[in-house]
């Protein structure tokens, strides 16, 4: 029996063959191929074009060591993997985190938490120099991440509005204008002549489910007296389960409800069906707005989902935009900490990052993004 044949492995071009093909010194193709400076672009071209035609590929350990950095982010989502890969939300986000790396070189690492051991574990690695900068998003109040990735001195931006300040003040982070949607969510229901509005909370543990609350409560303060019955308040969790568990107490406790406004789109989904099956039309009976025009779940709803627009994907880009600039910069803790990497003047005059949506808000160091309302048949 004939062993089987083994290929040849296949010897990968060195830097000293690229030097040779391109007739200059080994540090001068290291320069270039690490970026960095001091090399005359006559030179600088003829090292590409070698490269190029050897198809040398940089050892990335190798290159590590000279510059400081891995080409690698991590992703820290704040949730278990259960629910980060059943809620789109998270899918939007991390596609607009994607391709941004992506467009820069850059790998993303995702890290999901969902017990004490996994914060110990997600801090020890990113002390370990394994990546450049964290993006770390949906957070809740009384988790530790925050003080201990501080503590790793991992350049960071968070997603949302931080419920807390870290030892060097508020930390850079990417919101969007939550308490303002909600306000303009309410508006329209009360615009339609709904005069019981209830609301379906987010988990209160979240910043943007306690903006949503405080924008609510902002409008029924204006549109009935003594700011509105708490009894129209039912605290949910983000999810359709929720929605409907919601929904349920809150048509026990008020039958005479004849708008909600629900925290986010997959909760509006849990309400409508609860809805249908006390047999109440939408909007007829109650009419229903969610948060997050999440698509095509939002068009695909029965009835399809009237909604406050807040463009998730952006909101992930943007992430990873301010993170690129922090970590390329010398300074890059301190880039990110004050909010001046690759700034330029905000509507407020505060600093913000160009190819920021111009109705941005600059508030300190974070940015806040607009919303809008997506009218559908449901209200």
């Amino acid at each position: 029996m004939r062993s089987p044949v083994v290929p040849e492995a296949v010897s990968r071009p060195t830097l000293e063959a690229v030097a040779t093909r391109a007739g200059v010194s080994r540090a001068t193709v290291s320069r270039v191929v690490n970026g960095g400076y001091g090399v005359r672009e006559s030179l600088a071209e003829r090292v590409r074009r070698a490269v190029a035609e050897l198809g040398y590929v940089p050892n990335q350990a190798a290159r590590s060591l000279v510059t400081k950095r891995h080409d690698a982010v991590a992703v820290v989502i704040a949730e278990p993997e259960a629910r980060v890969f059943t809620d789109p939300f998270f899918a939007l986000q991390l596609r607009g985190i994607s391709k941004e790396l992506t467009a820069h070189d850059n790998q993303l690492v995702l890290l999901l938490t969902e017990g004490r051991d996994d914060h110990t574990r997600v801090a020890r690695y990113l002390a370990g120099g394994h990546v450049d900068g964290a993006l770390v998003f949906s957070l809740h109040l009384d988790d530790p991440l925050p003080g201990l990735i501080h503590d790793a001195g991992v350049p960071t931006v968070f997603g949302g509005r931080p419920g807390w300040r870290d030892r060097t003040g508020t930390p850079l982070y990417v919101d969007t204008d939550n308490r303002g949607g909600a306000r303009i969510a309410v508006r329209h229901l009360a615009g339609l002549g709904r005069s019981r509005i209830a609301h379906i909370t987010g988990a209160l543990d979240q910043t943007s489910a306690v903006d949503r609350l405080d924008g609510y409560r902002d409008v029924m303060a204006e549109t009935a007296e003594g700011g509105g019955d708490p009894s129209l308040v039912v605290e949910s969790d983000f999810t359709p389960a929720g929605g409907e568990r919601a929904m349920r107490e809150l048509l026990d406790r008020r039958p005479d409800v004849d708008a909600v406004f629900a925290a986010n789109d997959l909760t509006a989904l849990g309400a409508l069906r609860v809805l249908r099956e006390r047999g109440l039309r939408v909007p007829e009976d109650v009419a229903v707005v969610g948060f997050d025009d999440m698509l095509p779940l939002a068009e695909q709803s029965d009835p399809p989902l009237t909604t406050v627009r807040q463009d998730i994907e952006q909101m992930g880009r943007l992430m990873a935009r301010l993170l690129l600039r922090g970590a390329s910069a010398l300074s890059g803790t301190s880039a990110l900490r004050d909010g001046s990497a690759g700034a330029g003047a905000g509507p407020d005059g505060a600093s913000a990052p160009g190819g920021v949506d111009p109705a941005a808000r600059t508030p300190g160091p974070g940015v806040i993004l607009p919303t809008t309302l997506i009218r559908r048949a449901s209200a």
